[in-house]
């Protein structure tokens, strides 16, 4: 007899097929871990964080975690493999639980989806669920599973709950987004009319206060927070409670009364991973049914805010009401009109009434599951009235005690008007403030333990009231470009090149050197937010591409393109300077030589990368050489600081404009996390805004202010800024001496 093939009389050697099957097992305990420990983190994310809604920040409905699901299951798809033993049994029920679990537990990243993501994702967790439902029907009427038939049976009907509350609540989501943004834009021109009449001097207090304004209205049109709070979601939650009650309940069942059953003798082919599958996938069941639970709770809690409101939570909005928001979608289709181009006006006319016929089944569909839902929650109120309310007080006293006193003593803005709400949820405003804890002054304690303390020393250094003059004085308008046409700036280039001149007429090894480059790789972080958001329209990309490629160079290698800055050790800072200069000539020289597409003759911002870097040594050097030379009463480094110390100080006079715009604009389901963004760097910037607040600007249009550029073009209008070299007693630097 060979090892495989035909045996000896003939028939197919099938001894080694089984073989693999307890590492198949594996693979499935494997798959299982994955979206326990994904379920795992975003319950600790959740209590973390305080938000007992729970989002799913990281096991979300998508490609990666259908594939593990599917994976996860395969006992429940697996038609002719024997399963004898109590825990063959158990591990096929344990997997349609955790099935019902996913589900339920990923329904809120259904409104984090564009819709057409969320379409294919429900459509794919549709065919995998019923492709699910009828193997497990097959399984039992072929004796596959032979015990446990009643409970097995709970958890399809379940299976088959879950997955059409999924599909009703992705056909409600589209429009919710729709009318909820339509409802934030509103709301933020509102903001913006009580930040305009904000006049609170103390600019990080009235930045905070604005961002508290714009924090509840990302939270409460959160799209995951609105699908949590759905009809739909809170039902979700009890049949979870269900499925993991009728697994418990098994398991219970079958080790605490084994002589109620008749179970049979003999190994399945997946062996000892059996267990392993088992205890893996009950443990996936207890975690994940923790988030679907809290979800319910919540969601109970908004309705029921107390014991004497339980009789009529509902009667607002009616429990036979459904809001325009769960059949919009479906209307809409149903008045769309098909462009047929085949067939006669018979044809059209038949596809016309089918179509109309299809949707209106869909709409009966959707509000049947809209009312069930309702119904599921008021019978959960009437049920949990009493848990309700002592676990309002318990979550109203931790939130209190987390809160603590407020700094002011009796000071507390008003967000109420701030509170984005769907149809039927007016009488929730009060409670979904409420419920939240303000985390606004956690983000920006986070932020200010990460200041950056580099930076601020080189800030304290500037003079009071300097009026910003480095961002004049860096680039000299008596200085030519290298090509008919001179480039745009952008804040991060002249910084960029300048420290590089530092590095290289005052040496690396120096401590004042190395707290300067310290201190411009921070600053760099926030001139990259400020070009990010306010800076945007400019047409600057290459450009700022431009400083970071160097900026790379030249804090991890001390290199500017392909000069090595430690190569001018030991020479005079005006011969340096003058090499530097030569050196940037060549540079733009040779990218004028390769310019095969004819960059350099197009748009300035747009040349090659070379050819910016190139162009901006030499304009700063040569402006360097314009001062006087002969007076030595300050070094080259402190000179050099100044000039960027202003430049960056200029950049960072549209922090708060920044931060506000931050926090605005992103898409709506990415919107808190701007908001948090944004309050972090309110935390790290804190004490840079108090640091320049004793400065003065020159330029007070805030559209100017945004731009290095249009600072520079509109104080030269002004006059400030001369087309002669500055004179000798104003600005000098120690050229002839290394300092």
């Amino acid at each position: 007899m060979t090892a495989w093939g035909c045996a000896a009389d003939g028939d197919l050697n099938v001894s080694k097929f089984s073989e693999p099957m307890p590492w198949i097992g594996m693979y499935i305990v494997a798959a299982s871990a994955v979206c326990l420990l994904f379920m795992a983190i975003d319950v600790v994310h959740g209590f973390r964080y305080r938000k007992l809604w729970f989002p799913c920040k990281f096991f979300a409905l998508n490609s990666m975690t259908l594939t593990l699901i599917g994976v996860a299951v395969k006992l429940s798809v697996d038609l002719n493999t024997s399963m004898p033993r109590v825990q063959d049994q158990l591990a096929k029920l344990s997997s349609n639980a955790f099935l019902c679990v996913v589900i339920a537990n990923s329904m809120p990243s259904l409104g984090a989806m564009e819709t057409k993501d969320l379409m294919m994702n429900v459509i794919a967790l549709g065919i995998l669920i019923v492709t699910v439902i009828v193997n497990v029907g097959i399984q039992l009427g072929t004796g596959v599973i032979y015990e446990l038939p009643i409970e097995n049976t709970a958890l399809l009907f379940l299976m088959v709950v879950l997955l059409a509350i999924s599909i009703s609540s992705g056909i409600a989501i589209p429009a919710t987004k729709r009318y909820l943004d339509r409802n934030y834009e509103m709301k933020y021109q509102l903001a913006n009319e009580e930040c305009g009449k904000n006049c609170n001097s103390n600019i990080p207090r009235k930045l905070r206060e604005d961002l508290m304004r714009y924090w509840m209205m990302a939270h409460t049109c959160n799209p995951q927070f609105v699908v949590g709070r759905l009809a739909t979601c809170t039902a979700s939650g009890a049949f979870c409670l269900l499925s993991a009650g009728v697994l418990a309940e098994a398991m219970l069942r079958t080790y605490l009364t084994p002589w109620s059953f008749r179970f049979c003798s003999g190994d399945s082919d997946y062996k000892w991973s059996v267990k392993l599958i088992l205890i893996t996938q009950a443990v996936a069941v207890g975690v994940g049914s923790i988030a679907p639970a809290f979800r319910w709770f919540l969601a109970i809690k908004f309705r029921c805010p107390s014991t004497k409101d339980v009789s009529v939570s509902d009667s607002k909005s009616g429990l036979t009401e459904v809001e325009q928001y769960w059949v919009e979608v479906l209307y809409r289709s149903r008045q769309w009109p098909l462009e047929l181009r085949i067939g006669g006006k018979s044809c059209r006319k038949f596809v016309h009434n089918m179509k109309h016929a299809i949707f209106h089944l869909c709409i009966m569909y959707q509000k049947g599951i809209v009312i069930s839902s309702k119904i599921v929650r008021q019978i959960s109120i009437l049920f949990m009235s009493h848990t309700c309310e002592r676990l309002m007080q318990f979550i109203r006293s931790r939130s209190l005690s987390n809160i603590g006193p407020s700094p002011s003593g009796s000071w507390k803005l008003d967000l109420s008007h701030y509170v984005l709400h769907l149809e039927g949820e007016v009488h929730m405003i009060d409670l979904m403030k409420e419920c939240q804890r303000d985390p606004t002054k956690h983000w920006i304690k986070l932020g200010m333990k990460k200041q950056p303390e580099n930076l601020i020393q080189l800030l304290k250094k500037m003079k009071p009231s300097s009026g910003f003059e480095g961002v004049k004085r860096f680039d000299s308008k008596q200085v030519p470009s290298l090509n008919s046409r001179e480039p745009p700036n952008s804040w991060a280039l002249p910084v960029v090149t300048l420290t590089s001149i530092a590095i290289a007429t005052c040496g690396h090894d120096s401590d004042e050197v190395n707290k300067l480059l310290q201190g411009v790789h921070e600053a760099l972080r926030y001139i990259r937010v400020v070009e990010n958001t306010i800076e945007s329209k400019e047409n600057l990309g290459n450009v700022r591409k431009a400083a970071e490629v160097l900026w790379v160079g030249i804090d991890l290698h001390h290199r500017w393109l392909d000069v090595d800055l430690r190569s001018f050790k030991g020479q005079k800072h005006k011969e340096t300077i003058i090499k530097l200069s030569v050196m940037a000539e060549n540079k733009f020289a040779k990218a004028k030589e390769h310019d095969m597409y004819g960059c350099l003759r197009g748009d300035s911002s747009k040349w090659p990368i070379p050819a910016l870097a190139a162009n901006s040594m030499y304009r700063a050097c040569q402006t360097l050489l314009l001062f006087d030379l002969n007076e030595h009463t300050n070094g080259v480094l402190e000179k050099l600081t100044d000039i960027i110390m202003d430049i960056v100080g200029a950049c960072f006079m549209n922090i708060p404009r920044s931060i506000s715009m931050r926090s605005h604009q992103s898409s709506i389901e990415s919107r808190e996390e701007s908001v948090r963004h944004a309050f972090l760097l309110l935390g790290e910037t804190q004490r840079v805004m108090e640091i320049l607040s004793c400065q003065h600007s020159p330029v007070s249009e805030p559209e100017k202010m945004a731009c290095i550029n249009a600072w520079r073009s509109l104080t030269m209008e002004e006059g400030q800024l001369s087309n002669s070299p500055v004179r000798s007693d104003e600005f000098h630097l120690d050229i002839d001496r290394r300092s």
